[in-house]
C-alpha cells in the first residue's frame, strides 16, 4: 500500500513537469511564430496575404473599437477637466501671460503686414506713374477744425519744399504749403481752400477739384455737354503744373443737371486716405511726359471757350447766371495765394452805376498754379 501511494505520487509530479515543460515549449513556438509572421508581414509589404488578415481583422473589430471609443470619451474629458481644477495657481498664471503675449506678438505681425502693404502700394504707385519721390511718414493731423492738414515727419533738410504733392499708396492727398528743417504741412485736397486742376478720365472733360468746410469734394466748372457718369475715374490733368498728369484724385459718386445750368454738380469721393503713423509719399519733381502738353491746353482753352460763348448766347446783357459762374471761377483761381504763383489774368470794368463785370479767364489761365493748391 505505501508502494502504491509512493508510485502515484511519483506519476503525479511526471504530470506536473510534462505540464511545465509543455507550456514552456508552446510559448517558444509561438514566439518564433510571431517572428517569423512579422518579418513576412514586413517583406510582403502592404499587398501581401498578411495585409488582407489585418484589413478583415480591423474590419470585425471596428465596432467593438467605436463603442470603446464612445464610452471612454466621456470619462476622459472628465480627466480633462480634473486635470484642469488641479492646475496650480502658478501654471495658470504662466499661461495667461503666454496668452497675452501671443495677443501682443498676433497684433504686431498684423501691423507690420499693414504697413508692409502701404509701402508696397507706395511703390506699385511710383513706378506705374514713374514718380520721383521721396518717403514720408504722417505724425500728426490738423490742431483745429478749420483746415484739413496732416504734418509729416520730413523737411527742408530731405530736399522738401513748398509746393509739392503728396500721395498715399492709391492717389494724391495733398501738397505741402509750409515746409520746416525737419516737418513739413500738408494741405489735404479736402481742405475748403484746396483746388486742383482735374479732369474726367474717360471723358477728358477739365474742371476743377474743390475741397470744402465740410470735406466734400466737388468738380467744378464741367460744362453739360461734356460726359461724367458715376463711376468715373477723376486724375489731375497737369494744367497746374504741381500734380503730375494722370495722378489718380478721386471717383465720381454724384452727377447732378439744374435746369438751364451750363455746368453739373458733381461729387467727388477721395481715392487717398490718410491717418497719423502712415506712410506717403512726396513728389519731389516732374518730367515733362507729367506735365500739360500744348495739346492739353489748346482742348481745356477750347471747352472753356464753349462754355464762354454759351454763355453769351444764353445771356445779353452779361448779368446772367452764366457771367457769375465765370466770374466764381475766375475768383477762385485768383484767391489770396499761399503760394504766389498765381498767373491767371483777370480784367474788370466798372460801369456808370458802379458795378463791376468780370472777363472771364481762359482755362489754362483758371488751372494755372493758385494759393488754393494747384
Amino acid at each position: 500500500m505505501p508502494l502504491t501511494n509512493g508510485t502515484r505520487g511519483f506519476s503525479s509530479s511526471l504530470n506536473e513537469n510534462s505540464n511545465k515543460h509543455t507550456g514552456g515549449r508552446t510559448f517558444i513556438i509561438l514566439t518564433i511564430l510571431s517572428a517569423v509572421l512579422l518579418t513576412a508581414g514586413v517583406h510582403m509589404g502592404e499587398g501581401g496575404p498578411f495585409a488582407a488578415i489585418r484589413g478583415g481583422f480591423a474590419t470585425i473589430t471596428m465596432p467593438i473599437r467605436l463603442v470603446g471609443s464612445a464610452f471612454s470619451a466621456p470619462f476622459q474629458g472628465i480627466g480633462n477637466v480634473f486635470s484642469n481644477l488641479t492646475a496650480s495657481q502658478e501654471t495658470l498664471t504662466q499661461l495667461k501671460e503666454e496668452n497675452e503675449q501671443l495677443r501682443s506678438r498676433n497684433a504686431e505681425l498684423e501691423e507690420a503686414n499693414t504697413s508692409a502693404q502701404r509701402l508696397q502700394g507706395l511703390l506699385d504707385l511710383r513706378d506705374t506713374y514713374n514718380l520721383q519721390a521721396t518717403g514720408a511718414r504722417v505724425i500728426s493731423g490738423s490742431s483745429d477744425s478749420w483746415s484739413s492738414t496732416v504734418t509729416i515727419d520730413k523737411g527742408t533738410t530731405s530736399g522738401l519744399a513748398v509746393g509739392m504733392p503728396v500721395t498715399d499708396s492709391s492717389a494724391a492727398i495733398g501738397q505741402i504749403i509750409a515746409a520746416g528743417p525737419t516737418t513739413s504741412t500738408v494741405r489735404l485736397i479736402t481742405d475748403e481752400h484746396s483746388g486742383v486742376a482735374a479732369m474726367v478720365q474717360s471723358s477728358r472733360a477739365q474742371g476743377m477739384l474743390m475741397g470744402s468746410a465740410s470735406g466734400q469734394l466737388t468738380l467744378n466748372q464741367v460744362r453739360t455737354d461734356q460726359t461724367v457718369k458715376v463711376g468715373d475715374t477723376v486724375v489731375a490733368s497737369g494744367l497746374g503744373g504741381v500734380f503730375p498728369k494722370g495722378l489718380p484724385l478721386g471717383k465720381v459718386t454724384s452727377v447732378e443737371t439744374n435746369p438751364g445750368a451750363l455746368y453739373y454738380t458733381i461729387v467727388v469721393e477721395p481715392l487717398g486716405h490718410v491717418t497719423n503713423n502712415e506712410e506717403v509719399m512726396v513728389i519731389t519733381s516732374l518730367t515733362e511726359e507729367q506735365k500739360a502738353t500744348a495739346s492739353d491746353i489748346s482742348d481745356a482753352d477750347a471747352q472753356n471757350a464753349g462754355s464762354n460763348s454759351s454763355s453769351g448766347s444764353d445771356s445779353g446783357d452779361g448779368s446772367g447766371s452764366d457771367g457769375n459762374d465765370t466770374k466764381n471761377s475766375s475768383d477762385s483761381s485768383s484767391s489770396a495765394s499761399g503760394t504766389g504763383q498765381n498767373t491767371g489774368t483777370t480784367s474788370s470794368n466798372a460801369d456808370a452805376n458802379g458795378n463791376t463785370s468780370v472777363s472771364p479767364s481762359t482755362n489754362s489761365e483758371r488751372h494755372s498754379e493758385t494759393g488754393r493748391t494747384d
